[in-house]
């Protein structure tokens, strides 16, 4: 959900924080529990691309031995993540870092896990974002990217709550994670000849690369 009403200043942030605590705050531990099974990377360095208030990152981290790097392009939204790293007693554990999917300030084979939930649908240059993910991937390294509730039950959940306060949120919701947008972010990360294969199911929808060692 991070990214997706679009970027944000501080009120921005404090609302997407209120609602990933709210509506929103049993689907985080749901997919960490995923990604580690699923990706079996338990320890290493991973970072969360688009990671609004910290949620899946936190997550992630409480989870398993995982020391967590959050990035994010919005000033207000990483001191709002900086406050829940805090809260959650994560200060040596879960870090900020500052900067773009598409331009990311790391060094190359320098992460074992990239993870990002909603932000993908809107990255400007999908291409650009999934090689520069790539890049950082270290040796046997994964990544879990893309959007989901988790289970079924959460997302039906979820969307008669978020469709009570936003009526168009459902709209919203389907034309991110439906069949024409799958298959369009399906062509571009096979374009890019990566290492890939895809998840498509009541997890949601997500991309998993893996750098070869």
């Amino acid at each position: 959900m991070e990214h997706e009403m679009g970027r944000f200043d501080r009120e921005g942030a404090e609302r997407m924080d209120r609602i990933a605590k709210t509506a929103f705050a049993p689907v985080y531990p749901v997919i960490a529990e995923q990604i580690l099974d699923r990706c079996g990377i338990r320890s290493g360095r991973c970072l969360d691309v688009g990671s609004g208030p910290g949620s899946l990152g936190i997550a992630l981290a409480q989870a398993s031995d995982l020391t967590v790097t959050l990035l994010d392009s919005s000033p207000d939204m990483l001191e709002v993540a900086k406050e829940n790293i805090r809260k959650n007693g994560l200060l040596g554990r879960v870090s900020l870092l500052a900067g773009d999917v598409h331009d990311i300030p790391l060094p190359p084979d320098s992460v074992d896990l990239v993870v990002s939930r909603g932000s993908l649908f809107f990255w400007e240059d999908l291409a650009r974002a999934f090689s520069e993910i790539y890049r950082v991937l270290a040796p046997g390294g994964k990544t879990y990217i893309g959007g989901g509730f988790g289970t079924a039950e959460l997302r039906d959940s979820i969307a008669a709550t978020m469709t009570e306060e936003n009526p168009d949120w459902k709209s919203f919701r389907d034309r991110n994670l439906g069949p024409g947008n799958r298959t369009r972010i399906a062509g571009v990360v096979a374009g890019l000849g990566l290492p890939h294969r895809i998840i498509s199911d009541d997890s949601g929808y997500w991309v998993m690369m893996e750098k070869s060692e």
